[in-house]
């Protein structure tokens, strides 16, 4: 839990209430902040299973699980590979689309190309290939005056994803099932802040949507967690145009590590599915091994 990445607060919050379920089912749960001393770390505490409840870069894009295969330490969702294609944008929808799964056209870009000029006719938005929880996200309106200006602590090259109007939409995947679709509401963007902050967005389980569109982003969701060879738990997001019925749906990207606080996404689509949090989280350590 923990790390380095910007998404470190919200890690911390997953790896306690991961280990707090764990207790009360039964586990010995020990609360570990990924640090530079990780391998020695894990090497004093020759755990049986490591519960990975890191996010963003270092515990979500294939690094830590290369670590915990060179160790031999069974662990949980993802392995090297779906993890490092699902953090690259670029490249899972490169999966995407050869699988058929239909994606929202984007260019990569320097970030002095995107601030000098339109790299595309607006509305569009702007995010770092490989960051996760929305975060450095930019949203350029149709009625943009100009080009926009970009936080500078942000990568040199970043996506520019044309602008899908409509409703966000979420499906978790758990081993082989897809739990539900949420429809999530907000105020404005959904954002860091819309994600993470009380009262920021509203959760709708089951989506009120027509059962074409349900099936749909079930399917797909499926699709998209094989499509990457993703493991045990992930949750891939939807944007959906009204407008143009099913042909405007469109997966966003896969989440291999998704957030896991009882009022979570995916334990929520989880226990409106019958399942528990405890459960769920029982679930994800009996799934972990090596070779994932």
């Amino acid at each position: 839990m923990g790390g380095a990445s910007v998404e470190r607060e919200v890690s911390l919050s997953t790896g306690r209430e991961c280990a707090t379920a764990l207790r009360e089912a039964g586990f010995e749960a020990i609360e570990l902040d990924a640090g530079p001393d990780l391998c020695a770390r894990l090497n004093e505490l020759s755990p049986d299973t490591a519960f990975n409840a890191l996010h963003g870069r270092w515990g979500e894009d294939g690094c830590v699980q290369g670590l915990l295969e060179w160790m031999t330490i069974p662990y949980t969702h993802s392995g090297v590979l779906a993890s490092a294609l699902a953090m690259d944008k670029d490249r899972s929808k490169a999966v995407f689309r050869d699988a058929g799964l239909p994606v929202v056209d984007h260019v990569i870009a320097p970030r002095a190309e995107i601030e000098a000029g339109h790299v595309m006719t607006p509305p569009y938005v702007v995010k770092p290939n490989n960051e996760g929880s929305s975060v450095g996200v930019t949203l350029v309106h149709e009625a943009a005056n100009g080009p926009p200006v970009l936080s500078a602590d942000l990568p040199a090259r970043m996506m520019v994803e044309a602008f899908v109007p409509g409703r966000e939409l979420t499906v978790t995947v758990m081993g082989d099932r897809a739990l539900g679709v949420t429809d999530i509401l907000t105020d404005g963007w959904y954002d860091y802040h819309a994600k993470y902050q009380e009262g920021g967005s509203r959760h709708v389980i089951p989506a009120d949507l027509p059962p074409e569109i349900t099936d749909a982003c079930l399917d797909l969701a499926l699709r998209a967690h094989r499509a990457l060879g993703c493991r045990g738990l992930s949750r891939t997001d939807f944007r959906w145009d009204e407008a143009r019925g099913i042909d405007g749906l469109f997966v966003l990207e896969t989440n291999t590590q998704p957030g896991m606080t009882p009022t979570s996404l995916s334990p929520e689509q989880a226990a409106h599915a019958g399942i528990s949090f405890s459960d769920l989280c029982r679930w994800i350590v009996e799934d972990a091994s090596c070779n994932r």
